[in-house]
């Protein structure tokens, strides 16, 4: 099954009345040590905290939710946009997360009365007792990117965008599992260029855009808790295959810049995850050319502030 701008349509109309229209703003020539101005998506202003709420409403309202209620295994903002999503509808949810969660993340999800379940080192760890959960229970598992209603969701993020800056020549999404830039790039694909933004320690598609088919990779990095998906999907690879413009990656130390300049120009608090997209741009990964109109998606902030280093 695959994904089509007609589904993303359908989903903003479906999710416009629980969703924010998160804003938009122009940095400025100069902000970031950069000689151009660039556009910025604050979706780290949606409810839950980033762009996850979404998907997660698009999925719960597009289904019949079964008695056992609902249940996703996530590194952490998924898991809360689905607690948020459940709590809002009146649906339990089950909530499955690694030992590796930031703690601003398991408070939030917490915070919105979601039966939590932290164990294992790694996202795939949750996901096995996440399935355990369903096969026991029958609660309805959201998959965290690799599924057609979770996709469709996201999408949504460039269709509000593009009606906001319609004069964008190209987008930086950062990526964990891929369900954020696989509805983008459906919805962007032949009117924007989308570049994929990872962590060098943590780039499940790149990988699978090299090798032509997902594959496993190692994942160690900063952003591992939002961007650390071990696999991206099936799904996930055949939308953006050919759909993404370019890949980059980014080492831990540009994400952590990127922190830092985002909070000191801007006062914006974004997670290390939130700030990949424009570590791309401070730690040159991605150079653009003269006069490209620039959009980065900041794309989440469930971080504890004295996590964010101070400017030297």
């Amino acid at each position: 099954m695959s994904v089509t701008r007609s589904d993303i349509a359908a989903a903003h109309a479906r999710i416009a009345g629980h969703i924010r229209r998160t804003p938009v703003i122009e940095s400025g020539a100069g902000s970031f040590s950069l000689d151009a101005s660039i556009n910025l998506k604050l979706e780290l202003l949606q409810h839950s905290g980033s762009f996850k709420a979404r998907g997660a409403f698009n999925t719960l309202l597009s289904s019949d939710v079964p008695a056992g209620g609902v249940a996703a295994a996530s590194g952490g903002n998924h898991g809360a946009a689905v607690a948020y999503a459940a709590r809002a509808l009146g649906h339990p949810a089950d909530i499955f997360v690694p030992e590796t969660s930031a703690p601003a993340k398991i408070a939030r999800i917490r915070s919105y009365g979601a039966t939590l379940h932290v164990g294992g080192a790694r996202y795939a760890d949750a996901a096995e007792a996440c399935a355990r959960h369903h096969a026991q229970t029958g609660a309805m598992d959201i998959h965290a990117y690799d599924a057609p209603g979770t996709i469709a969701g996201q999408g949504t993020v460039a269709l509000e965008w593009l009606e906001q800056v319609p004069d964008l020549d190209t987008v930086l999404i950062a990526v964990g599992g891929g369900g954020l830039i696989s509805g983008c790039a459906v919805w962007l694909h032949e009117k924007v260029k989308v570049v994929a933004v990872e962590p060098d320690g943590a780039c499940a598609l790149h990988a699978a855009l090299e090798a032509g088919h997902p594959v496993d990779v190692t994942v160690e990095s900063l952003a591992a808790d939002s961007l650390g998906a071990k696999r991206c999907g099936d799904l996930v690879h055949e939308l953006c295959a050919p759909r993404v413009t370019e890949s980059v990656t980014v080492t831990d130390d540009a994400i952590r810049d990127a922190q830092t300049r985002l909070w000191s120009e801007l006062q914006v608090a974004a997670e290390p995850g939130g700030a990949a997209a424009l570590a791309a741009l401070t730690g040159g990964a991605y150079r653009a050319s003269p006069g490209e109109r620039v959009g980065v998606l900041v794309c989440g902030g469930n971080v504890a502030l004295d996590t964010i280093q101070a400017p030297a």
